[in-house]
C-alpha cells in the first residue's frame, strides 16, 4: 500500500479508502448501494487492514447510521489499526435542527457519529455539503470547537463549490481556526468537471482530494457496454447512482479505450479506471466501495503498477469534455493558465 500526505496536513493516508455506504442497506435509497451485516463487514475490515488500507469512511446518513454502527462493531479491538472518517450535514430527522451545518447540529451530529462508532475520537470529520444557511463563521468556530476537544483530529468538506471551500479557508486563517485540508469529491473519467477549477484550488492552497464514486456508481466497473444496457438489479437501474444523465457514446468510448487498456495491462477495467484516477495531481485517496468481498479484492488491484504516459493521453482524450464559461475563455490563454499537471 502507498500511503500519501492528506492536504498541508501530516497525516498521512493509504491511497485507497473504504467506503461503508454498502453497509446496512437500511433505507430504500441505501439498499440499491448494498446491506452488508456486521459479519460480512468484519471480514471485509479485516481483509482491508491486511491490504494496509487503514482509513474506513461512512457519513451518518449512510442508512440512517446504521453504516456507522456495523463498522464500529466490525473495526471492535482494531481502533488503534484503522483511521475513520465520517461526514455531517444532511437530514437525519424532520426537525428544523435535524440538518446543516449550525453549531447546534454539528455538536449533536458528532456526539452521535462517536456513539454509533464505538470510538473517542473521529480522523478526519467532513461537512456533506456547504450549508448556505449559516455564518461559515459559526461552522468553522464549531468544528474548532471540536478538534480542540479531541473528539475530531482533522476537518474536511465535501461537494464545496470552490468559492465555498475558499472562503472556509479565509475564515479559519483569519481567526486561527482548523482549516479543512482535505475535500471529498465526486471525480472519475465520466465525471471530470473537478479538474476545471477545484484542482487548481487544492493545488493552489494544498488541499489533498480524496475521490468519491471512482467508478461512477459502477458505470466504469466493466460490466455495461455498447447494446447491454444496466439490468433492473444493477445500483444504477435501481436509482443508487450519483451524477447527472451522460451521453451513452461518451460513456461506451471511454470503455472502448479502457477495455484496450485492460488488455494490454492484463488489469481488469475498473482496475485501470482507479489507477488512472491515481496519478492525478491533488489527490491523496481514492474511496472504494464493495458489496462483495471479491469485489474489495479486485478493486485492491489497482495499486502496485502504473500506467504508461501514453495510456493515461489515451483515456484523457477519450474522456475529454468541453468546459463551460469560464473556464473555456481561459484556456484560450494557457500561458496565464497552466493546466494541472
Amino acid at each position: 500500500m502507498e500511503y500519501r500526505q492528506l492536504g498541508a496536513s501530516g497525516l498521512k493516508v493509504p491511497v485507497l479508502s473504504f467506503g461503508t455506504g454498502t453497509f446496512g442497506g437500511g433505507t430504500e435509497f441505501f439498499k440499491a448501494w448494498g446491506s452488508t451485516q456486521v459479519d460480512e463487514a468484519t471480514r471485509m475490515v479485516n481483509l482491508c487492514l491486511d491490504a494496509g488500507l487503514t482509513l474506513f469512511d461512512t457519513a451518518n446518513v449512510y442508512s440512517r447510521g446504521l453504516s456507522e454502527e456495523i463498522l464500529g462493531k466490525a473495526l471492535s479491538g482494531l481502533r488503534d489499526k484503522a483511521l475513520i472518517s465520517t461526514k455531517a450535514t444532511f437530514k437525519m430527522g424532520d426537525g428544523p435542527n435535524e440538518f446543516g451545518s449550525s453549531r447546534f447540529h454539528l455538536v449533536k451530529a458528532c456526539e452521535d457519529s462517536l456513539r454509533r462508532l464505538n470510538t473517542d475520537y473521529i480522523d478526519i470529520y467532513y461537512m456533506h455539503g456547504f450549508d448556505g444557511n449559516t455564518p461559515v463563521e459559526e461552522t468553522l468556530s464549531a468544528l474548532n470547537d471540536l478538534v480542540q476537544s479531541g473528539k475530531v483530529r482533522y476537518i474536511g468538506c465535501s461537494n464545496f463549490s470552490g468559492w465555498h471551500l475558499m472562503k472556509s479557508l479565509s475564515v479559519s486563517e483569519r481567526h486561527g481556526w482548523a482549516k479543512y485540508v482535505t475535500h471529498q469529491a465526486y471525480y472519475s473519467l465520466l465525471s471530470r468537471e473537478f479538474e476545471w477549477e477545484l484542482m487548481p484550488l487544492g493545488l493552489d492552497q494544498h488541499i489533498g482530494t480524496v475521490v468519491w464514486s471512482p467508478l461512477a456508481a459502477g458505470r466504469l466497473g466493466g460490466k455495461y457496454r455498447r447494446n447491454n444496457p444496466a439490468p433492473a438489479s444493477s445500483r444504477i437501474a435501481q436509482g443508487g447512482g450519483e451524477g447527472p444523465v451522460l451521453s451513452e457514446d461518451y460513456w461506451f468510448t471511454i470503455m472502448d479505450t479502457l477495455d484496450e487498456l485492460a488488455a494490454e495491462t492484463g488489469k481488469t477495467v475498473a482496475q485501470v479506471a482507479l489507477n488512472w484516477l491515481l496519478q492525478r495531481p491533488t489527490v491523496s485517496s481514492i474511496v472504494i466501495g464493495a458489496r462483495t468481498e471479491d469485489q474489495l479484492i479486485q478493486n485492491l488491484g489497482a495499486i502496485g503498477w502504473n500506467l504508461t504516459k501514453e495510456q493515461i493521453a489515451r483515456l484523457d482524450a477519450a474522456s475529454n469534455k468541453e468546459p463551460i464559461y469560464p473556464y473555456w475563455h481561459q484556456r484560450k490563454n494557457p500561458d496565464l493558465n497552466p493546466l494541472p499537471v
